[in-house]
């Protein structure tokens, strides 16, 4: 998986992965002689004549347990995509109202998008590598970013006029394009998929890593390997990377729901995909602002 939240999660992953349940002794065969020691075959247990076995149920239990409908998925606690829709429109909500509120602090407060940046960089490692999805730290995390994430776009839109409505148009597009074409089948996720998906997401990463260095040291400045046309390919490169990661995202929940898993996942699924389409804001955020930087 691209996705650490979906690719350390034991119910999200793939199946041929997971282990299954405890297997059972199986009992004699049928027809066996009980072993020595043992009352006789077929012989009921003493004081119980006339009532060994289960009582038969009479009709109208049976004609009851019948014509009842079947169980869903809410009755049995299990994960739907229903559940899953209102926990990532929730956070997404959650998540704008800080932003907002960012937005109009960050001039008297310029260290709270910063501080954000680094606590829901904390709690976003704390919520991937957990094993059971934590409501409370996920709601923190979705708190931390919309401090990051009103801070940041202040900035860009402040140096860049423009670009953020852009990111936000851009990233549901891309949201509802990734969402299009995975339902329709014209993307599928296979291992060659994933497996190409993870290199290429390595090389990112190691590429964004030098740049950071480069600049840190002042080896570079302004864009330093991002900016002119490479960094508008390099940032077209990494907005394709997280519309597929998207596509893996879907894949990932869709396997959840059709395994049965508990409705609590729900959570994690949610905070799966709220990292993913941060991701995606903040490439897009980069790109329209490398892009004016070009004219």
């Amino acid at each position: 998986m691209s996705n650490p939240v979906f690719n350390n999660s034991a119910v999200f992953g793939d199946p041929k992965n997971q282990r299954g349940g405890a297997a059972t002794q199986a009992g004699p065969a049928y027809g066996t002689p009980p072993q020595q020691g043992n009352p006789a075959y077929g012989t009921p247990p003493a004081g119980q004549w006339g009532q060994y076995g289960a009582q038969a149920a009479d009709a109208a239990t049976l004609n009851q347990m019948y014509d009842a409908p079947s169980a869903t998925t809410a009755d049995t606690k299990r994960l739907t995509y229903d559940d899953v829709i209102m926990k990532t429109g929730g956070l997404l909500a959650l998540l704008v109202v800080v932003a907002a509120g960012s937005w109009y602090l960050t001039p008297q407060m310029p260290a709270l998008w910063i501080g954000g940046a680094v606590v829901g960089l904390v709690l976003g490692l704390v919520n991937a590598f957990k094993r059971n999805p934590s409501p409370l730290l996920i709601t923190l995390y979705t708190v931390a970013q919309g401090a990051f994430l009103g801070g940041i776009s202040r900035f860009y839109e402040a140096q860049w006029s423009g670009v953020v409505p852009s990111a936000v148009v851009a990233t549901i597009a891309t949201f509802a394009a990734a969402l299009f074409l995975f339902k329709s089948g014209k993307v599928r996720v296979t291992p060659k998929f994933t497996r190409w998906l993870l290199i290429a997401m390595v090389g990112y990463l190691a590429f964004s890593l030098v740049n950071v260095v480069l600049l840190m040291f002042g080896a570079l400045d302004g864009w330093g390997l991002r900016g002119g046309a490479l960094g508008i390919v390099v940032s077209l490169v990494a907005v394709g990377l997280a519309a597929a990661s998207l596509i893996v995202d879907f894949d990932s929940i869709k396997r959840g729901v059709e395994g049965g898993v508990p409705a609590k996942f729900a959570w994690s699924a949610a905070f799966g995909l709220l990292v993913t389409l941060i991701w995606l804001y903040l490439e897009f955020l980069r790109l329209f602002a490398i892009l004016q930087s070009s004219d």
